[in-house]
């Protein structure tokens, strides 16, 4: 009876357990219990023997299903269900907190819930709320409890598709290959068939199908071909409702591009092609074009030309447009052969098409080519591309070789030839092209000479060119020179003492053998010759001493064994040294240097001086024109030197320092630059100005005189070339702006009836005496000293 008991309260603590587990888990998630009793758990504490023992109590909340159907009118508030507990209590009161409550959703004091306004499912779906109950005082008697109001979808809303979408396929593709995926929203509820959308096709049904559920269009057949029909345009319908008919609906177009396969076989456009060509054509320039007809697009032409006949004279290349491009390859020759005919067979690299090509049957994949050689009159043509020669130099060679050009043309007119280097040493034969030397050629100033020969038709005048390479082919002319530092000899050196090696270089590019000797005997030198090219100079005597006055020098014989054999001598001097223990030179004589200057640097120097000489006897002839120059203006007379060097203002009569004034007296008393040519007196220009006659007598003077000198003056400047480019006039022409006088110049003055009184000169005092006199005199009293 005792293990029944615990039994039964085992399973029953178990199922306690369970529940209380599911309970959780149910809550956890968020779901909804329905027609059931949620229970809430609070835990007490019982003491027994000592030991706490934990025990649930169960909420006593009974919720009823809560859903709300949306889009659902509430002009006034309608029930939707009760908040229940299994509380007894008479009184009692509800309170709601949560999302929308006291809003959108209401409860009395029976519990009953109510929605006041119309709700959207794809607004808000779910509202979480949570619910209190109160006794009469007010008192909380059942703690929160959690529920969940769900909004109910109805089909309210159309699918929606894009306005258009675009999909491309390529020609020939397989049964099912994907075009393109449509894809339509409907903001329904997506678990109810309110939500649930099903494609399918209204417009050309031809070769395009879609499926129902996803919206991917695919081929249905396998012979799409882009050159009969390029582009589709279907229509797409999407419907909720699972396609029912009494669902909604969206439409959209799709436009679907074949895209291009190789799938077209090149054909010829004609049988036979005539084509004509000048015998000058240039090589590998296109003579024509073989056109061809392929429908498919030109990323997708591959034609493969073959001529079919062993022609080298011919090869085609592909044109930018996929036709075939007739070039030439080898030279053409009129007169040689004037026609050729050949066969073209043009195929394609169809590999990957699974089917056969659409123009299989129709395909035109060879023709004939005719080319027709056209005469034309040629320039003459040489029998080499380039010629080389080879001459010796330093010789007059009367053949060096032969340049020869034809008339390619059946006329095989007469050719002339010309070089056109005008400082070319080389000289052409005008009718048989032989070459020649005008002059001795030297490899060492220039190994080779390149030139144009020149190939001239008569009398048409058809010309061609010709490089011609001379090669100068070396001859032993040059001497060998002598190659050898400076070389000293120290006072303490001994008998076989080597005090320095020779060396020898030569300008022919042949092999030299050179050798040495002296070529006069020295009683203090010798030289050892190794047959190698190199010789030491020894020494064979001494002593050797500073305080000696004598220079040391060898005379050394070079020979270079060539043919023929060319022989230099060269004096070498040697320096006589103090020197250390190791024959380093601590103190030398200075002595005669080898030295030697070559023509060009002499021509230079004499040219330098030359020019400097040139430049000297320039500048003193020069020197004395300039000298002549002065000499004649002086001559012309003092007063006119006087008065150009003269450049300070006058300072009257007084002032004897600006110029002399006994030359203006001279000149007054002895009137000679007054006279004319005639030797007759003549009175000057400046007499005809006169006074009034005034009551006062007037003083004695030299009256005009100084007007008649500065005629005299300014005739002699007027025809004097070589004079001052300007009227010295004009240097005392106005006193300055301080003086009272004004301006003494008579150049802006008239030369008879003046009207202007110069009586005031007379009162400035003496310095102005003589201009009184000059200007305050009349006809009688100028006239009467002539």
């Amino acid at each position: 009876m005792m293990a029944w008991l615990q039994l039964c309260a085992m399973m029953g603590l178990m199922a306690s357990v369970v529940s209380s587990i599911s309970l959780a888990v149910a809550e956890d998630f968020g779901l909804p219990v329905v027609e059931g009793k949620k229970q809430s758990s609070s835990f007490g504490i019982v003491k027994k023997e000592t030991h706490p023992v934990l025990f649930r109590q169960k909420r006593d909340w009974i919720w009823n299903s809560l859903y709300v159907e949306e889009e659902k009118p509430a002009p006034i508030a309608y029930k939707i269900g009760q908040l229940k507990s299994s509380q007894r209590v008479e009184v009692k009161s509800f309170k709601i907190d949560g999302e929308g409550a006291n809003t959108i959703f209401t409860v009395d004091q029976k519990g009953d819930l109510f929605v006041t306004r119309s709700l959207d499912r794809e607004e808000k779906s779910l509202y979480h709320l949570t619910a209190k109950m109160f006794d009469g005082n007010n008192k909380l008697i059942e703690d929160s409890g959690e529920f969940v109001v769900q909004v109910t979808d109805i089909n309210d809303n159309s699918p929606v598709l894009p306005r258009m979408y675009n999909g491309s396929i390529m020609e020939r593709s397989t049964i099912g290959t994907k075009v393109v995926e449509v894809r339509a929203t409907d903001a329904d509820d997506p678990t109810t068939a309110n939500g649930e959308l099903r494609y399918s096709l209204t417009h050309d049904l031809s070769a395009f199908q879609i499926d129902s559920i996803t919206g991917v269009i695919s081929c249905k057949i396998n012979s799409l071909d882009r050159e009969t029909k390029s582009q589709y345009v279907v229509v797409v319908k999407a419907q909720d409702m699972r396609g029912m008919a009494s669902g909604s609906t969206a439409t959209t177009s799709v436009t679907i591009t074949i895209t291009d396969t190789n799938d077209n076989i090149a054909s010829f456009t004609r049988k036979v092609y005539d084509l004509q060509v000048p015998e000058d054509h240039k090589l590998n320039e296109k003579i024509g074009t073989l056109e061809l007809e392929d429908r498919d697009q030109i990323q997708n032409k591959a034609p493969d030309f073959t001529i079919l006949n062993d022609n080298k004279m011919f090869v085609i290349e592909l044109s930018p447009n996929k036709d075939g491009n007739l070039m030439l390859k080898q030279a053409l020759d009129y007169e040689t052969t004037n026609s050729y005919t050949f066969t073209v067979q043009v195929r394609e690299n169809l590999k990957n098409l699974r089917f056969p090509a659409d123009n299989v049957n129709s395909a035109v994949t060879t023709a004939q080519v005719n080319v027709r050689v056209l005469d034309v009159d040629e320039p003459p043509v040489f029998s080499q591309p380039i010629y080389t020669f080879k001459v010796l130099e330093e010789r007059i060679v009367n053949n060096i070789g032969t340049v020869t050009a034809r008339d390619p043309d059946r006329a095989s007119k007469s050719i002339r030839y010309s070089i056109l280097d005008k400082d070319c040493p080389i000289s052409i034969n005008p009718l048989t092209g032989q070459l020649s030397t005008l002059r001795m050629l030297d490899r060492e100033l220039e190994a080779t000479h390149m030139f144009q020969v020149r190939a001239q038709e008569e009398p048409s005048g058809l010309e061609s060119f010709v490089k011609v390479n001379i090669i100068v082919q070396d001859v032993n002319d040059n001497k060998p020179e002598l190659a050898v530092d400076e070389i000293f000899v120290c006072e303490n050196d001994f008998t076989n003492m080597v005090i320095g090696t020779l060396r020898a270089t030569d300008k022919d590019d042949q092999p030299a053998s050179f050798s040495f000797s002296l070529a006069t005997e020295s009683s203090n030198f010798t030289i050892k010759d190794y047959s190698n090219g190199t010789a030491d100079i020894m020494v064979k005597q001494g002593p050797f001493s500073l305080d000696d006055p004598k220079d040391y020098s060898v005379e050394v014989r070079i020979s270079d064994g060539g043919r023929p054999v060319q022989t230099s001598i060269t004096k070498l001097a040697i320096k006589s040294c103090r020197c250390d223990a190791r024959r380093i030179p601590t103190q030398c004589k200075a002595g005669a240097r080898r030295m030697g200057v070559s023509v060009h640097a002499l021509i230079a120097i004499l040219l330098c001086i030359l020019t400097i000489l040139v430049i000297v006897i320039l500048f003193v002839m020069r020197k004395r024109y300039q000298k002549d120059s002065l000499a004649s203006m002086k001559n012309s007379g003092e007063i006119h030197e006087q008065l150009v060097t003269y450049d300070e203002e006058g300072g009257g009569e007084m002032d004897t320092n600006g110029y002399d004034v006994s030359i203006l007296s001279s000149a007054c008393n002895d009137g000679s630059l007054l006279r004319h040519p005639d030797r007759h007196p003549h009175p000057s220009l400046y007499a005809m100005v006169q006074k009034a006659p005034h009551h006062h007598p007037q003083p004695t003077a030299c009256k005009g005189d100084m007007a008649a000198m500065i005629e005299v003056k300014k005739d002699e400047a007027d025809h004097d070339r070589d004079g001052f480019p300007y009227d010295t006039l004009h240097i005392y022409g106005y006193e300055g702006p301080e003086s009272l006088a004004g301006s003494l110049s008579s150049l802006d003055s008239s030369s008879t009836g003046s009207n202007v009184d110069y009586d005031f000169l007379s009162e400035w005092g003496p310095r102005f005496r003589t201009l009184a006199e000059l200007y305050g005199v009349d006809g009688t009293e100028y006239y009467h000293q002539y």
